[in-house]
């Protein structure tokens, strides 16, 4: 049978582009082995030494010298503090992950709990974070703003959902006055960075889906879809003040996207308000402090100090505990 030039072209490319991504992981493999064999013997020395602090420190001097004279870039005082703090964190080397890169981990070794670590490498993996993706999330403090990190590997709502979301991709200045519909826009401009600070599982579905009933027409903000609850997940944008009005319409849009739109297999649909601005009050005294299934997430359209977001993510993570405590003790 005759093979046409381009699908000879076509398998041809494939079994390069296979070839290649074998020979870079077995690369990859071998330079984080290199790297964490390096910083065990680097800790091991020093802990023979008798004035650690000053042993260790000269002698990384020394041996990074000698190594970039032998084998050029890439052994400088600094990665070799790296390497060590590679060893640190993963004294085990089979729990190394190769999917990631020398890049991901130099970032990695920086954080101060071995739960960060551990979140931020199953979420790196899971979203295919490149290392500018992995320093934005450690940057914004993602693992920080995560509602609620389970033990268990189920997941639920609140382990997918942040408390506030940062929009600083979108372009938009917070000291300008903007409508509903240009940040809805915008969002739709960089739904990938938007699915990016979202979360996992989130697959965009319409914006302003129309739904239709016997007496009235309305029309739903965003409607994404998460596969890992399986649910249809709809979000109401606002940017003034939370309002009884404004937690009433997300209610009722839940309940008519679950009659008129979840499919069978489906699980109960979750809505979101987002808003520029949220009364806690008013949070704590509605149908959102009642349902598993109605949120309201605070948003920024800029990226704050890091003192600033630990005060507003300390803030939220206070009130959400003690929601969750009253709610499982009635």
């Amino acid at each position: 049978m005759e093979i046409s030039e381009d699908s000879l072209f076509q398998s041809v490319k494939e079994i390069i582009r296979q070839s290649r991504e074998k020979v870079f992981r077995i690369a990859n493999s071998t330079l984080l082995l290199t790297y964490w064999q390096i910083g065990k013997l680097i800790v091991e020395d020093e802990q023979q030494g008798k004035e650690r602090a000053e042993y260790g420190k000269q002698t990384l001097k020394n041996l990074s010298k000698k190594l970039s004279l032998e084998f050029g870039k890439g052994f400088d005082e600094s990665n070799l503090r790296n390497m060590r703090s590679f060893y640190q964190t993963f004294p085990k080397c089979d729990a190394l992950r190769h999917e990631l890169s020398w890049t991901h981990y130099r970032l990695l070794v920086r954080l101060d709990h071995i739960d960060k670590v551990n979140y931020y490498i199953t979420e790196t993996i899971q979203n295919n974070w490149n290392y500018r993706d992995l320093k934005r999330q450690i940057n914004s403090l993602a693992y920080e703003r995560v509602l609620e990190h389970k033990k268990s590997p189920a997941e639920n709502i609140h382990s997918l959902l942040k408390d506030p979301y940062i929009f600083e991709f979108l372009g938009l200045t917070a000291d300008q006055k903007i409508s509903e519909k240009e940040i809805e826009t915008a969002i739709i401009d960089h739904i990938q960075k938007f699915l990016l600070e979202f979360g996992k599982g989130f697959a965009f579905v319409a914006r302003q889906q129309h739904i239709s009933t016997d007496t009235s027409d309305f029309y739903i903000d965003l409607v994404f879809y998460n596969y890992i609850l399986k649910c249809f997940v709809i979000i109401d944008l606002k940017t003034g003040e939370l309002s009884h009005q404004d937690i009433g319409q997300i209610d009722m849009y839940v309940r008519m996207y679950d009659d008129l739109k979840r499919g069978e297999g489906d699980n109960p649909t979750i809505g979101i308000l987002l808003c520029s601005e949220k009364d806690e009050t008013i949070v704590k005294y509605s149908v959102l402090n009642d349902k598993n299934n109605l949120f309201a997430s605070k948003y920024l359209l800029y990226l704050p100090k890091e003192e600033e977001l630990k005060e507003i993510i300390d803030q939220d993570r206070i009130r959400f505990e003690l929601d969750q405590k009253n709610n499982n003790n009635p």
